[in-house]
């Protein structure tokens, strides 16, 4: 089993900015990705950015230019820098990993941190 566990999440103004963290632990195995979805009050969760085992990001359009994401291989732990925030980035944030188990492609989450952006 992959246990993720979320820090950073909180209450800021529109335009300030928060860091994100998740660390693995457990069996983690062979990591295809790491990344964090989001999901706001009555829409479905999206991805909002992942980076590679080796290191390449993708970004959603809505934050490219705003966000960062990073990854510490050693310590199987990945990073999301948000910037500029916006009232719209307001949402649960869920760190996702994602690996090849037993039964083929896996997905595991952690339990979501709370990012409030206010006007």
């Amino acid at each position: 089993q992959v246990q993720l566990v979320e820090s950073g999440g909180g209450l800021v103004q529109a335009g300030g900015s928060l860091r994100l963290s998740c660390a693995a632990s457990g069996s983690i195995g062979t990591v295809i990705a790491m990344g964090w979805f989001r999901q706001a009050p009555g829409k479905q969760r999206e991805s909002v950015a992942s980076v590679s085992r080796v290191g390449i990001p993708n970004y959603a359009d809505s934050v490219k230019g705003r966000f960062t994401i990073s990854r510490d291989n050693a310590k199987n732990t990945v990073f999301l820098q948000m910037n500029s925030l916006k009232p719209e980035d307001t949402a649960v944030y869920y760190c996702n990993l994602r690996r090849i188990g037993g039964g083929g492609l896996e997905n595991y989450w952690g339990q979501g941190t709370q990012v409030t952006v206010s006007s």
